[in-house]
C-alpha cells in the first residue's frame, strides 16, 4: 500500500521542492565519496611519507631527480640530497619537493 502512495505522490508532484533537491543531494554525496575522500587519503599518505624521511632514504623529486638523502636539516623544511657519486654532488632541496621513495629491487619484484 505504501508503494502505491509513493508513486501517487511522485506522479502528482506532491513532494514539491523536496523532490527537486533529492537528485542534487545524491550527486553531492556521490561527488564527495568518489573524489574528495580518496584525495584526502592520498594527501595524508604523502604527508606521512614526507614526515618520515631520514638519511639513507632513496627518493625522487618532483623534477625527476633521483638521489639519496644525506642530511635532514633541523628546520625540517629542507634536506640534502646526494645525486652523484663521482665526484660527490649534493644539493639542498625543499622537503616538499620530494614526490616519492624509490623502491628497492626486492619491492619491485
Amino acid at each position: 500500500m505504501s508503494i502505491h502512495f509513493a508513486l501517487l505522490l511522485l506522479q502528482s508532484g506532491g513532494l514539491g521542492a523536496l523532490g527537486g533537491l533529492i537528485p542534487l543531494v545524491m550527486m553531492l554525496v556521490l561527488f564527495y565519496v568518489l573524489i574528495i575522500v580518496p584525495q584526502r587519503r592520498q594527501q595524508r599518505k604523502v604527508q606521512e611519507m614526507l614526515n618520515n624521511l631520514k638519511p639513507g632514504d632513496k627518493v625522487v623529486t618532483n623534477g625527476g631527480i633521483y638521489g639519496t638523502i644525506t642530511i635532514v636539516r633541523d628546520d625540517k623544511r629542507t634536506i640534502q640530497l646526494k645525486i652523484a657519486d663521482s665526484p660527490v654532488v649534493k644539493v639542498d632541496i625543499a622537503r616538499s619537493a620530494v614526490s616519492g621513495l624509490q623502491g628497492t629491487e626486492e619491492e619491485k619484484k
